[in-house]
């Protein structure tokens, strides 16, 4: 391949006056997710759930992989695999090596059943390479509404628990002894979780998820040692990833999920080196809790 044709098949911006307003709704589609993983996103680096985002996105996959094989909703397949796995993770991982262990069980199972399903599935290859890759294009008016209130449903679990879920969070054992109903805190914030990781998987697909669950706040946590700074600049890089890459990828021939991510992992370098730079001046930069 050329460099020409490299450049025209990643950025080609020829007819982009005329393609960016039909994709209105994938654009505010895109917003929405972004909001959901960065505010998300906060509480998995508190409870270091990163892994724990990879093992959903696999059986995610997998329900999805499986919804596509028999007809069904790839929406809603990908929705049951993430709510079971993240149910099951928050069944059984209650300390941290017992959760890590049960995610290397539940990660290869879920993988290998979304690749069996995939390869008894006779219809377009885009459909398989779209659920490890993102294919968020095309929403129209009733998807959008579909993908608002269940990024709503999300949200609005967050804000009810969003005290005790901290402070469970931040010390899980004097929060006990408080009386804070730790464990279902816990297993609430899994099915919440399992839910963003569906919804996630629209636009970066089951193979990048992190880059929008864990990558925004990571960078976040970076620079600012402000509680409700973090948060505000999770949700911050996520929607200007999400939004963005997706505003790129309209030029372009390839997936959303490389612009996406590269704008992610772009802001997370940007960030790395702030906050180098402001512990060389003796500032800390991460938190000590979000609230």
């Amino acid at each position: 391949m050329s460099w020409a044709d490299f450049s025209d098949a990643v950025l080609n911006f020829s007819n982009y006056g005329e393609l960016l307003p039909l994709f209105t709704d994938t654009l505010l589609a895109g917003a929405i997710l972004g909001v959901v993983g960065g505010l998300i996103g906060t509480f998995v680096m508190m409870r270091d759930l990163a892994f724990a985002v990879h093992g959903i996105a696999e059986l995610s996959f997998a329900g999805a992989a499986f919804a596509l094989l028999v007809g069904a909703d790839v929406i809603m397949g990908s929705l049951v695999g993430s709510i079971l796995a993240a149910l099951l993770l928050g069944v059984m991982g209650v300390r941290a090596r017992e959760r890590n262990s049960v995610i290397g069980v539940i990660m290869p199972f879920g993988l290998g059943l979304g690749i069996l399903f995939l390869s008894l599935y006779q219809g377009r290859s885009a459909n398989k390479f779209g659920l490890l890759t993102g294919q968020i294009v095309s929403v129209d008016s009733t998807q959008l509404s579909a993908l608002a209130g269940t990024a709503l449903v999300v949200v609005v679990g967050l804000v009810l628990i969003w005290r005790p879920l901290t402070f469970a969070s931040a010390d899980p054992d004097i929060a006990t002894a408080r009386g804070v109903p730790v464990r279902t805190l816990s297993l609430a914030f899994m099915f919440l979780l399992g839910i963003a990781v569906a919804l996630s998987i629209q636009v970066v697909g089951a193979l990048l998820v992190l880059a929008l669950l864990i990558t925004p706040a990571a960078a976040a946590l970076q620079i600012t040692a402000t509680p409700r700074m973090v948060v505000l600049l999770s949700v911050a890089f996520a929607m200007i990833s999400t939004v963005g890459g997706i505003m790129l990828a309209l030029g372009g021939s390839i997936p959303i999920s490389p612009y996406v991510t590269t704008l992610s992992f772009a802001i997370y370098v940007l960030c790395r080196l702030g906050g180098a730079w402001r512990r060389r001046r003796g500032w800390s930069a991460r938190p000590a809790a979000v609230v």
